[in-house]
């Protein structure tokens, strides 16, 4: 997709002729000006960032980071507008280097009219190490000013060189008072809907539904007002259709959700575990990955204070691959409970990532001949197994073995106070104290 649009790009929408089908409300609410902005004070407030860019005249390359329908293309059209900027709109879903490069010859035409150029990229997130490579020396040398949208990350999906030569901006999702009042304005201004009326109720729940989304909230209104007139909560809640709570299967979305549950359980809240695996799962993420990632719980967060932890899990992992989704869902759902509620120790996965790292950084040192096995005469007439005393013949010589390489010395396992592994603390001094003296 692209658009060409020239100083004081934003400002005003084309005309409408009578074979052209009307524009969607959202695209006929589109902000004018700046002051028309709903929501992002935190930038276009008094003193703000994108205040004080319009107030110098100086537009630099930007990323503009946030959720669907907060204003980033509008935005962009706005700020190229405001400084008297050409503007070329390419969206990377479907432009490729080639654009790229027509969009370069457009501003190099363009600055020789004495004129600069803003290139909008939508979804920059999308374009390839090599697409984003091919604007840097463009950027760089200030033929093109970039600003570039994106909903993911750019942390992690825009290159550091693209990055370190743009400002990045985020874009929050508007208020369910933005959202209010966008509707209300939806049916006052003369590009909107004027004459349609919408009960109050219907317009609370059409604001709390759209999760700050703005162009989603008006979609919905143009579809429910074809339903009934006035607007109803009924009417609101047939054009929103299924309600799935937002999440980027592949995003940073996507990674929050597992973490907030994760650390849910951790912190024994049987309530907000429930809430978020649902979140994940109505969202649509695989749940054999959740599955996955709840093992992984018991193991880290629940250990051995709980060993049927684990086994619970295995089994509700067994239950999702056997019913599928979403009967297998309650299996998982038990288990999440179980373990927020489930006594907590990492004792072995604090204990496990000292061992790897001592192996990590230690030397490969010799198995002691003694804990050699010896199948052969040969390895026997070398010394394998000699003098290995056996746990069940001799208890106290078992003990006075050493177990480690020679010279090394270790203490990995501390065991917690907590379930099952509280009730194993006596033994575990008991034998810390046959041990003692003896590794190393």
């Amino acid at each position: 997709m692209k658009s060409r649009v020239g100083p004081g790009a934003g400002r005003y929408l084309p005309p409408v002729t009578l074979f052209d089908p009307p524009a969607p409300l959202a695209e006929r609410l589109r902000p004018r000006t700046v002051s028309e902005v709903v929501g992002q004070s935190h930038l276009l407030g008094p003193g703000k960032p994108l205040t004080r860019v319009l107030q110098s005249g100086r537009l630099g390359s930007l990323i503009l980071w946030g959720p669907p329908g907060v204003g980033k293309t509008t935005l962009a059209r706005l700020l190229a507008g405001e400084v008297g900027a050409h503007f070329i709109q390419l969206s990377a879903v479907s432009a490729g280097v080639k654009d790229v490069r027509d969009a370069v010859a457009e501003a190099e035409r363009e600055r020789a009219r004495g004129r600069r150029t803003v290139l909008f990229l939508d979804e920059i997130h999308r374009f390839n190490k090599a697409q984003q490579d091919a604007l840097l020396p463009h950027v760089e040398s200030g033929l093109l000013t970039l600003i570039g949208a994106t909903t993911e990350n750019p942390s992690f999906e825009v290159n550091p060189a693209l990055r370190s030569r743009a400002r990045t901006l985020v874009l929050q999702a508007l208020t369910q008072e933005d959202v209010l009042g966008l509707l209300r304005r939806a049916l006052q201004d003369e590009r909107g809907l004027p004459g349609v009326e919408a009960q109050d109720s219907a317009l609370n729940l059409l604001a709390r539904l759209a999760e700050g989304d703005a162009r989603r909230a008006l979609s919905t209104l143009e579809v429910a007002a074809t339903l009934a007139d006035p607007v109803t909560e009924e009417a609101v809640t047939e054009a929103f259709g299924k309600h799935l709570p937002a999440m980027d299967k592949n995003g940073e979305d996507f990674y929050n959700l597992i973490s907030a549950l994760h650390k849910s359980v951790r912190a024994s809240h049987p309530d907000a575990s429930l809430y978020w695996l649902a979140r994940m799962l109505q969202g649509g993420a695989d749940p054999h990955y959740v599955a996955r990632r709840i093992v992984r719980m018991a193991s880290e967060d629940i250990g051995l204070a709980d060993p049927q932890a684990l086994r619970l899990c295995i089994a509700a992992r067994d239950s999702m691959e056997f019913l599928g989704s979403p009967e297998g869902d309650l299996a998982l759902a038990q288990a999440v409970v179980y373990l927020a509620l489930a006594p907590k120790s990492n004792s072995v996965y604090v204990a496990w990532k000292k061992t790897v790292r001592a192996v990590q950084e230690g030397e490969s040192l010799p198995v002691p001949l003694h804990l050699r096995n010896a199948p052969t005469e040969l390895m026997k007439g070398q010394g394998y197994g000699k003098g290995y005393a056996y746990y069940f013949d001799d208890p106290a010589g078992s003990f006075a073995q050493n177990y480690l390489p020679d010279g090394v010395q270790l203490d990995l396992y501390q065991p917690t106070g907590e379930g099952w592994e509280a009730r194993m603390t006596e033994r575990w001094r008991k034998l810390m104290t046959a041990h003692e003296g003896v590794d190393g």
